[in-house]
């Protein structure tokens, strides 16, 4: 049987972002990175997400200091390996990174995504 999906879950956390949320999805909203699409608070599996590039297969999560306590650590590590053995590629920042660093952060997940075939490619006899 497939786990139940939590879109009200999804729907609440999108309401009550974080700052650093809400300054991450502002870049990358709408394609802005490598015209890659983002979703934010996406349901995969058990866990809600907190950004997901579907065509890259990258899910960005964003933590704060409560995250460094011991149980909060063992369930982000029991997420990450659920994730990646579905598949998926697991960035984590802190909250203090992307305010103190955006740069940095987005130079990162672009890292992350150069690994991908791009989603919009040129036709053929347009490629240089």
């Amino acid at each position: 049987m497939r786990p139940k999906l939590n879109y009200d879950r999804a729907a609440t956390l999108r309401r009550t972002e974080t700052a650093a949320e809400r300054l991450l999805w502002h870049h990358l909203r709408g394609r802005r990175v490598q015209m890659f699409k983002f979703r934010r608070q996406q349901p995969i599996g058990p866990y809600t997400v907190d950004f997901f590039c579907p065509e890259g297969k990258l899910i960005v999560e964003l933590d704060g200091g409560h995250h460094n306590e011991d149980e909060e650590a063992s369930r982000d590590d029991e997420r990450t390996r659920f994730l990646t053995s579905a598949g998926y590629r697991v960035v984590c920042f802190w909250n203090n990174e992307v305010r103190e660093n955006l740069e940095g952060v987005l130079i990162s997940i672009e890292q992350e995504l150069a690994t991908t075939p791009h989603p919009n490619p040129l036709p053929q006899g347009e490629r240089e």
